[in-house]
Order: structure tokens, then sequence, then C-alpha cells
């Protein structure tokens, strides 16, 4: 869980004071406070205190030498920063992060650059605290590196923004957050019982603003109820290299499976939009799409079997194409009747994207 600290400034009048710790104090996780101001804040409220007094709670260190020994005194330490150039980057870096509790780290400057470096070279190591002064940087810092930040110091007195920057923590995932958060969605194997050579028709390409592996793809099919996992272009091939970003999903009217488990049309998708990435094991994250290629070429049906049901996709005729499978991948140029590929199978029809289960909707 990401902590939110709020910094009390001595221009608040001790009225203004009261009031903030009073609206705050459910959702923020400490007070930074000049020293002189520490007992009265707390005796307003807060329940964790962080200043340059050793009766804080968390002790703010003037150096790496004193945060040696107040470590030394069983005291919880933190070191505050300022980078403006590498040489400050390379400062703390350089100390024994284990000394440490945390590193609140304020860049007045270029922000995104020295975080990226702070969070590559110290994950894990020690709790890594941006200071920022409204939403549009607090959410830069949480989603630099796909790791963010370990937590935020909040230079306002704005009650509001303090709770909408709360939200913003809450609800921003990075990709080790959403590995482990995620809902998996659950996959079944359907046996292939017909493939179809069909004309020429309109196929999309998802080209996303992510990369993809083996056995990840995004699920499109012709019924809502079955949607066919259509693995990624992540395979090298004698005459094409391969595009990890990018989904050949298939025929222009197939649904595709969007966040929120709500399906779209694939001509509905444009540049910004969001789809689902998962792989064969169901687990699934969030992702951009970048652009949609819309082209005319042949096309190829593919019909399977589950659970007694009949499901359909229509992909395009060509090599790179593959449907996952439980262990593997296969192109649909080597698709066999008997084959079993793994879809996303569930009762019940959609209105507007969203599952209705009590509905009965024919699809064929």
């Amino acid at each position: 869980m990401r902590e939110l600290w709020v910094k009390i400034g001595q221009s608040l009048t001790s009225e203004e004071k009261k009031t903030l710790i009073e609206k705050t104090s459910q959702i923020v996780s400490a007070y930074l406070t000049e020293q002189q101001d520490l007992e009265i804040v707390k005796k307003l409220g807060a329940r964790t205190t962080v200043s340059t007094s050793e009766k804080a709670d968390i002790v703010i260190a003037k150096s790496f030498k004193e945060a040696k020994k107040l470590k030394q005194q069983g005291k919880k330490v933190c070191i505050l920063v300022t980078v403006r150039a590498r040489k400050d980057e390379a400062q703390i870096v350089a100390a024994d992060e284990s000394l440490v509790d945390y590193i609140l780290v304020e860049c007045p400057d270029w922000k995104v650059i020295p975080l990226e470096n702070l969070i590559a070279k110290m994950y894990r190591k020690t709790n890594l605290l941006a200071i920022v002064s409204g939403e549009k940087d607090a959410k830069t810092a949480l989603e630099t590196l796909e790791l963010g930040v370990d937590g935020l110091v909040v230079d306002t007195h704005n009650t509001e923004e303090i709770f909408q920057i709360k939200k913003i923590i809450d609800e921003t995932k990075t990709r080790t957050d959403e590995v482990i958060t995620a809902e998996k969605i659950l996959l079944e194997q359907a046996k292939v019982t017909e493939i179809k050579p069909l004309s020429t028709g309109a196929r999309v390409c998802i080209d996303t603003c992510d990369l993809m592996k083996e056995g990840e793809g995004i699920l499109v099919g012709c019924q809502s109820n079955g949607l066919f996992l259509v693995e990624a272009e992540v395979h090298e091939t004698p005459f094409v290299a391969p595009r990890p970003f990018r989904v050949n999903a298939g025929s222009i009217s197939l649904y595709v499976l969007a966040p929120e488990k709500k399906t779209r049309y694939l001509s509905e998708l444009k540049a910004g939009d969001e789809v689902l990435i998962v792989d064969r094991n169901g687990r699934q994250r969030t992702t951009n799409i970048g652009r949609i290629k819309i082209e005319w070429r042949p096309l190829l049906m593919i019909e399977a079997n589950c659970k007694g049901k009949t499901v359909k996709t229509i992909l395009q005729n060509a090599e790179t194409i593959r449907v996952v499978t439980a262990d593997g991948s296969k192109s649909v140029k080597d698709l066999k009747i008997g084959d079993s590929v793994l879809i996303r199978f569930e009762e019940g029809g959609r209105h507007f994207g969203t599952l209705v289960k009590e509905e009965k909707v024919i699809e064929r």
C-alpha cells in the first residue's frame, strides 16, 4: 500500500491546521511538520508525525551519519533530498540505503528522469517518496518506470485536492500491481469442428502501447459468449519480423474483450482506447491502443465446440496469425479439426457490451 503524507506549513493558523488534520486523518499516513509545530500537530490529532525533532514518530535526519546514529537508537528515519543534478542522485545511491526507512525526493526542475533513475537503482531497498504539489505530478510519480514511487508527500493544504490525490493513489496500478491484484479470466478448451476459408474482408490489427510475449494476446470472437485468445505477433518467421505490440485480431465485426468485462466491436476501436491483454493462464492487464490498422485480406472462419455450444471467430488467413492453446500456440494455417484452442466462454447475452446473464440472445 502506497503511503500519503501531508506537509503542514508554518503559515497556517492553529485553526487551519486543526481543520486540515481533522478532515484528512483517515486517509493520511503521516504529517510532515516543522520542529516548532510538532507538539501542536500532535495535540491536534496527528497519529504519525515526521519532523527533524527526535520526538517525532519518523525523524528527518540532516545527514546519513545522523541517520545511522538515529537508527541505532531504534528510531524510524527518513532523509530529505532535493535532486537538481546527477550528483544529487549519486549522493542518495552511494549512501547505505538500508540505514533509512524513507527517502523523500523533491525534483523541482526535471521530474520524470530523476525518479526513473532512483526507482531503477533503489527499488525494494528502501521506501522512496516523492514530494508533489498537485494531481498531475502525483500520477506521474506513481506510474514512473511501471513501478512508481512507494508514496507521496503532498505539499498542499487544499483538502479536496488531498482526497483527489488519495483517489489517484488507490486507482493507479503499476504493472506489478496488475499482476498481483487482477482477477483471472477463466479460459476453457474448445475443440475445433470446422475450418472454412472465406473471401476477402476487412480485418483489424490492434497495435497496442505495450509489448506482449508468447502466450499473450487479445480475446475476440463472432459471439460475445465465446471469445478466442489470438496471440500477439511475437514469433520470428522467415518473412516477417516479430511485432510484439500487435494482435492481428480478425474481421472488423468481431467482439473484443475490454476492461470491466465489457465487450466492444473491433469496428469501434481507435487510438487511445483500452483493451485487455490476456495470457493462457487467464492473467490480464489493461493497455491502451496506439493504432488501429484496417486492411482487406483473405479471411478464415474457425468453428469450435465448448460445453456443447458452437462458437466461431473469423481471422485473417495467413501463417502469422496464431491461436493460443493450453501449452503453446498454433498458426491458423496449421490448425486442424479436433485441435483444442483456448476461449473465454460464458452464458448470457450482452447489452451495449455489458453481460446480462438472464437475457436470451441468439448469435450464429
